[in-house]
């Protein structure tokens, strides 16, 4: 029998504060991976960054008050949903070199729509008529994001929808099979997925020989200070990510913080704006306004149907 520590108080205003905090830090995190696409490897970041943030996740682990085994309970489950997560970052990476940053992000937040529909189909919660109308007016916001009927439609555009897809699956297999991990353990475990993934990656474009260059078949760049200096701050960026938003799901109500948690769409607007001159049109405004909404909508016609907050205490 596992008994569970007590849930912490409810903390309104240092959940918001909490998630503001990490959704600035990750959109910086993923404004600097654009940025630096020509330059790096994914696999190197992966590579680079997890091998310095899985040390400091386990002397987090270590250095809680309560005892807590790095092992994972379910090694399994934490496996698969490592994994998954992983092949969600890589997707969503890939898009951003070739994809607007606000756009992206409107795209990967349609995944309280997905976990809507997941959860309704997976765990039998019941869709009522806030979720179902969170559902249409989410496929019209991204209609309008993607605008596949224009002439400059790329396929790129559509990675950001499979990142929340596998997200929203992620975290469906999080609340039925590892609901009772320690999030700094689930945390560190998912950074030796991308560790894993990036060293292999390396070593087969090194074994095959590839002479391509680009974010991803190219060689590993050379790291002087300005490099190292990146690769920390991303360091930086994914802890935060990885250990706020837990932290602000887990004092605050779900549907509040997941409200501020779209402030990372508009942090992303802002990073675009300023890095790279990035103004999405009329029609993808109206969709991110769209996309914001029905999110906010899906997540307190949850609330309001009675589901668990608990299966959103885990966001990273």
């Amino acid at each position: 029998m596992i008994i569970g520590n007590p849930a912490p108080r409810d903390d309104t205003r240092l959940a918001v504060f909490v998630i503001l905090v990490t959704v600035f830090a990750l959109s910086l995190g993923d404004s600097v991976i654009k940025k630096i696409s020509a330059e790096f490897t994914l696999w190197q970041i992966f590579t680079v960054r997890s091998f310095f943030v899985v040390p400091v996740l386990f002397a987090l682990v270590k250095l809680r008050r309560e005892k807590t085994p790095f092992w994972p309970q379910r090694f399994g489950w934490t496996l698969l949903r490592s994994a998954m997560l992983t092949f969600m970052w890589v997707v969503y990476y890939i898009a951003l070199p070739h994809v607007d940053l606000a756009i992206a992000a409107a795209a990967y937040y349609t995944l309280p729509l997905f976990i809507t529909l997941f959860a309704a189909y997976f765990l039998g919660d019941t869709i009522g008529r806030t979720g179902w109308a969170a559902v249409v007016v989410g496929f019209v916001g991204v209609l309008l994001i993607l605008q596949p009927e224009a002439e400059q439609f790329s396929w790129f555009s559509a990675l950001p929808l499979l990142s929340a897809v596998l997200y929203a699956l992620a975290m469906i297999l999080t609340r039925s099979r590892c609901r009772n991990e320690n999030v700094f353990v689930l945390s560190a475990w998912l950074n030796i997925s991308m560790l894993s993934v990036g060293v292999v990656a390396s070593l087969a474009l090194v074994l095959i020989g590839s002479e391509r260059r680009g974010f991803l078949l190219g060689p590993w760049s050379t790291m002087g200070s300005n490099e190292w200096g990146v690769i920390g701050l991303l360091s930086i960026a994914i802890i935060i990510g990885s250990v706020g938003a837990a932290i602000a799901y887990q004092r605050g109500r779900s549907s509040t913080v997941a409200a501020f948690d779209y402030a990372y769409v508009a942090f992303a607007a802002i990073w675009g704006f300023l890095l790279f001159q990035e103004a999405p049109n009329l029609k993808a405004t109206i969709g991110v306004v769209l996309v914001v909404c029905a999110g906010i909508l899906a997540v307190r016609g949850k609330e309001a149907s009675g589901a668990s907050e608990q299966g959103s205490a885990v966001d990273v």
